[in-house]
């Protein structure tokens, strides 16, 4: 059995999930806990990034955006030119 992470040229929504609610576990452990300040910071923007990847992810999938993907390559092909391609030599 292999595990997909992306789908579609999304990440899968198991994924997208679990980022959402590690991060947010993260930046309330850090705010419950009495942990020394450094740390306390460190895990507080850590989870918030980490929330962040995950809730971006989730929106890109509601509006159909496929960040992963490789189109971007072939479109900028199509737009080369004869010249362009001498100016490469």
């Amino acid at each position: 059995m292999k595990i997909q992470f992306i789908e579609g040229g999304n990440f899968t929504s198991w994924l997208r999930l679990s980022l959402i609610v590690i991060g947010v576990t993260f930046a309330v452990i850090a705010a419950q806990c009495n942990l020394p300040i450094v740390l306390a910071r460190v895990l507080l923007l850590s989870g918030f990034a980490i929330a962040l990847v995950g809730g971006m992810t989730s929106r890109a999938k509601l509006l159909h955006i496929k960040p992963s993907e490789n189109s971007y390559k072939k479109v900028r092909k199509s737009y080369e030119t004869k010249s362009d391609e001498e100016r490469k030599w």
